[in-house]
């Protein structure tokens, strides 16, 4: 039985008598199904209603034109005397009338003495106060890996015999288009699934993936990431790169049967540009899995409660496109200021803080969700406690072999061979750079050698770093503040040895102390300090 759990869960509900279900679903043809197979099964006549079609009989399609408006369908569900149930489609439009409201509600008594259940189906959950204890809403929910399974198991049978279309999978490939497809009704899975074979001649999970697009650019709260990074442009980082890699198949049923349980997620934290925001995003490409993005400043809208009905929004959406990657990026600035909100927004980031906490602790969802942090002084508590997350990696800065790997990549990617150049040489000159900062040398010394019309060269890459500041020296008292916070509660992301940080001449020290005094001065200082936030691609003093 498709949806076993939902469609039981309506029998027991209408064997109980309850007058009005609200069942929340896209899936007008599978509710209708399963509501057929119950009131067959309880010696039942079940009618339907469209406001275009009026009430009939289920399988006649043809209803009176009196009975399309909402009022005189009530009546007739009122003064019928059969045993039946009534299954109104897309009534949520009328539920703003207090006519309707009014007649509901009168309806619900005289429903509680008969064998008659009234049944609402929609998409969208809009249910007036007046209603809210005299309705029961049922969630049903999209279909399960069996479905999916079913439904694949169904094409590739009618697909035997075509030739020039390979539709023939190994059980463990199987268990990936299954898995890829969930998240998707069986209209849309069935449409992809055959877009599959006419566009790839098999069963492509990267274009089955590429179909949730559309599902999460319709919310508004997600962003669908196209995770085109693959975890090779991600320099250094070997002991988190290796946790990753052990857990590329933790999806699968495999897994499951060996009795592992899925991964929960990750939080990153560490220096700014030294990988956090680049591993999350080729987490996604190395799983094969699709890779939403949370924009905490989305979540947080004027309306009361919109807030917090925005973020469980985003928590279904997520789960609905499960098994996915869920990204939070910087997340101690979207969800700092927890501790005052009472008195500065009525609780509502702390309401919305708490959602999410909850869910991180109870989901069950294959939902992993990897969140990235630079300042660990703004993070709750409650986000590091165990059971959050599987693991906290510190993100430190790259060691001089990362350095090496990080120019290899970088100088690669800009079409040169990297063998052509003393990437040694030029690694010991950055020390205490990130990989950003790094990055961000190369593409200075691209741009000398093109305004002197020659090619790039060692020297090049050279003198960019000589002139610049890392982030490592302008802000070596909080990177130091990082590491002994991290040193006890998290661990390091890279095997190497820490990277002693670069100090500054005394004068330049007190030159840029005494700036930062002055910006205090005059106001123009935010309360995270004037190198809080600087990255590799914000404006620092240079000279």
């Amino acid at each position: 039985m498709a949806n076993a759990g939902a469609t039981r869960e309506i029998e027991i509900l209408v064997r109980a008598r309850y007058p009005i279900l609200y069942v929340v679903s896209w899936e007008e043809s599978r509710v209708e199904s399963a509501l057929i197979e119950i009131a067959n099964s309880r010696r039942k006549r079940l009618y339907m209603w469209t406001a275009t079609s009026g009430l009939y009989l289920q399988g006649a399609r043809t209803g009176d034109n009196d009975s399309r408006q909402p009022l005189v369908v009530l009546d007739r569900i009122m003064q019928s005397q059969e045993q039946a149930l009534f299954v109104l489609k897309d009534f949520h439009p009328y539920l703003g009338d207090d006519q309707v409201v009014r007649k509901l509600r009168d309806l619900v008594y005289a429903l509680k003495l008969t064998l008659k259940t009234l049944i609402l189906v929609s998409p969208i959950l809009e249910l007036p106060p007046e209603l809210e204890k005299e309705v029961t809403v049922v969630d049903y929910e999209l279909p399960s890996y069996g479905d999916l399974g079913a439904l694949l198991d169904r094409i590739r049978s009618s697909m035997e015999g075509k030739q020039g279309v390979d539709a023939e999978l190994t059980p463990e490939e199987r268990d990936r288009v299954i898995r890829a497809s969930q998240g998707l009704t069986l209209m849309e899975a069935e449409n992809v699934l055959a877009r599959s074979l006419v566009e790839a001649r098999r069963f492509d999970v990267d274009i089955i993936v590429s179909e949730k697009r559309q599902i999460i650019r319709k919310s508004q709260v997600l962003d669908y990431y196209h995770a085109s990074e693959e975890v090779g442009s991600v320099g250094g980082l070997d002991v988190l790169k290796d946790w990753l890699a052990k857990r590329t198949h933790a999806f699968g049923d495999r897994a499951r049967q060996f009795g592992l349980p899925e991964p929960k997620g990750l939080l990153l934290l560490g220096v700014q540009g030294c990988g956090k925001s680049l591993t999350a995003k080729s987490v996604a490409n190395l799983w094969r899995l699709p890779l939403l993005r949370l924009d905490v400043g989305r979540i947080f809208a004027g309306l009361v409660g919109k807030s917090e009905e925005n973020m469980r929004k985003a928590i279904r959406i997520a789960e609905s496109v499960a098994p996915c990657v869920l990204w939070v990026d910087e997340i101690e600035k979207g969800l700092s200021g927890t501790e005052s909100s009472g008195a500065s927004d009525a609780g509502t980031t702390a309401r919305v803080f708490g959602t999410f906490l909850t869910w991180l602790q109870e989901k069950t969802a294959p939902v992993f969700v990897i969140a990235t942090a630079n300042d660990i002084s703004q993070l709750p508590p409650e986000l590091l406690r165990k059971g959050r997350f599987d693991d906290i990696f510190f993100v430190d800065l790259p060691t001089l072999d990362e350095r090496v790997e990080i120019l290899r990549i970088h100088l690669s990617m800009r079409g040169r061979d990297a063998s052509l150049y003393d990437v040694q040489r030029i690694a010991e000159g950055c020390a205490g750079f990130s990989g950003a900062e790094i990055e961000q040398a190369v593409v200075a010394g691209m741009y000398d050698a093109f305004d002197r019309e020659e090619e790039l060269a060692t020297e090049d890459i050279l003198r960019a770093c000589e002139e610049s500041i890392p982030l490592s020296a302008t802000a070596s008292g909080r990177i130091a503040g990082l590491r002994a916070w991290a040193r006890l509660r998290a661990r390091r992301a890279s095997s190497g040895d820490p990277v002693e940080l670069p100090q500054l001449p005394d004068e330049l020290t007190d030159l840029i102390r005494l700036a930062g005094m002055w910006v205090e001065d005059e106001g123009m200082l935010d309360d995270g300090g004037a190198t809080s936030d600087c990255g590799p691609s914000d404006e620092a003093p240079h000279d």
